[in-house]
């Protein structure tokens, strides 16, 4: 998956916008404002590509255990957070895409009622 599929995907998503809140390099993809995957454009450009995913935290440590590529988050909450480098291609789009709905799924599991509905 390069940058643009990424990307594209992320924006498919109910309700989703992109911002670079932090600085010029890392892209944060947000549902009904709250961060469900972001990436830096710096290491994607460097041959490094990662993405970090919100995922529950038995998952978590489960894909872990099973992918090398699949480390705790960089820079982020590391019960909660993946980092999913994708460099290496031990995951599928398919695989990749999964995890990104996902973590889409666990922000929006996490918002108000009311917002949920809307989705």
């Amino acid at each position: 998956m390069d940058i643009e599929a990424y990307r594209a995907y992320c924006l498919t998503k109910k309700e989703v916008s992109e911002h670079f809140p932090f600085d010029k390099d890392t892209l944060v993809f947000k549902v009904c404002n709250k961060m469900f995957a972001l990436t830096s454009l710096k290491q994607w450009e460097e041959g490094v590509p990662f993405v970090n995913l919100k995922c529950d935290p038995a998952y978590a440590q489960e894909l872990r255990a099973q992918y090398q590529s699949i480390k705790p988050g960089y820079h982020m909450h590391k019960k909660l957070w993946n980092s999913v480098y994708l460099l290496s291609g031990e995951l599928s789009v398919t695989q990749i895409k999964e995890l990104i709905d996902h973590s889409y799924a666990m922000v929006v599991k996490g918002l108000p009622k009311k917002l949920r509905d809307t989705l």
